[in-house]
């Protein structure tokens, strides 16, 4: 497959005007930090996570069976990958990047069976089980965005894969308590009981006590050390896109550090950023970017070496590369405007 094509496009500007509207609504943070990405990505990006997040949601708390639900969202990806989109928006935008940036069928396809995996209650036993499943319901999205970046060799695709992983470990150790009072348990299983915790009797009352807490301490020990290997592959991008990448992860890994602030209790409380520390992040990733190197000497996790390989291609290509970006200064006055408005919702409910 050409890595880029020349052909008309399958979605326009209103059917990218819907998904940044859902992304709007749905995603306040990512709306805002979005800022920081340059408009070719940032329009693509928005057209990529309102896919991935109505895909989320129909299996949460769609009408058709989980089952079902899946099923019409392989349909509908199969139909988009090979140009005959069905009519929602976010499916001809779906269609216009798998074009437009070569995305693999594979990809997308391993974040449906990720889902998939949360519609039949799969449990994980061990980190490793975990990870696979972290692999596709986030590394896919990082892979995806990598090369909405143009940027598709093994390092840059490896390492952005680290970054959605780490970003699913902090969402899985911030929402234990919430997934408990919903019958999930995503723990590793095998650490639990190391602890001297029975998943299943701790499902019946979940409770913070002290294994607990130390359990997902470990596991944020473990998303740390993938995002260093994440952060180790910012240099490996287009420079117009290392600010944004650098305060996605750092607003995440943040959350982390509000969960070890609150005696990693997740169970009985949900760690929350304010816009305000979520905006001095921003600052501080622009402040950062221009002296990010590129140093990226760790494999693919080997959970991801499949989505790597699907997607890698080493050698030079004729894709041509990103428009310069805009003045930092405008992309920091346009992140600065959208969290001054998510302050205004925190404070006055609007």
């Amino acid at each position: 497959m050409p890595l880029f094509s020349p052909e008309p496009p399958l979605a326009d500007a209103s059917d990218y005007a819907a998904c940044q509207a859902a992304i709007r609504e749905g995603s306040r943070s990512f709306y805002a930090a979005s800022w920081l990405l340059p408009s070719e990505v940032r329009r693509s990006a928005f057209g990529l996570y309102a896919f991935c997040r109505l895909c989320d949601d129909a299996v949460d708390c769609g009408g058709a069976p989980p089952a079902g639900a899946i099923a019409g969202w392989r349909e509908r990806l199969k139909l988009a990958s090979e140009g005959r989109p069905r009519p929602p928006a976010v499916d001809r935008v779906m269609a216009d990047l798998m074009r437009r940036y070569a995305i693999p069928f594979a990809v997308p396809a391993a974040l449906l069976e990720g889902l998939a995996w949360d519609a039949e209650g799969r449990v994980y036993d061990t980190l490793e089980d975990l990870i696979d499943y972290a692999v596709r319901v986030a590394g896919t999205v990082g892979v995806m965005m990598a090369l909405v970046m143009r940027e598709r060799t093994s390092a840059a695709l490896a390492r952005a894969c680290d970054l959605g992983v780490a970003m699913q470990l902090t969402n899985i150790a911030r929402d234990v308590g919430e997934d408990a009072r919903n019958g999930r348990l995503y723990l590793p299983r095998q650490w639990l009981r190391e602890a001297g915790i029975e998943p299943g009797l701790w499902l019946v009352d979940p409770a913070p006590n002290p294994a607990i807490r130390m359990t997902i301490a470990r596991l944020l020990a473990v998303a740390e050390v993938i995002y260093e290997r994440a952060r180790s592959g910012v240099g490996l991008l287009p420079a117009g896109c290392r600010p944004g990448i650098l305060a996605a992860a750092s607003i995440y890994a943040e959350i982390g550090a509000e969960i070890e602030r609150n005696g990693h209790d997740s169970v009985s409380r949900r760690a929350t950023t304010s816009a305000r520390r979520k905006l001095f992040l921003i600052a501080r990733a622009l402040a950062r970017w221009p002296f990010v190197g590129a140093t990226s000497p760790a494999p693919a996790l080997a959970e991801a070496r499949f989505l790597v390989e699907a997607a890698a291609q080493d050698h030079a290509s004729s894709q041509p590369s990103l428009r310069p970006v805009r003045d930092w200064r405008e992309n920091f006055v346009g992140a600065l405007a959208t969290f001054e408005r998510l302050q205004r919702a925190e404070r006055f409910g609007d």
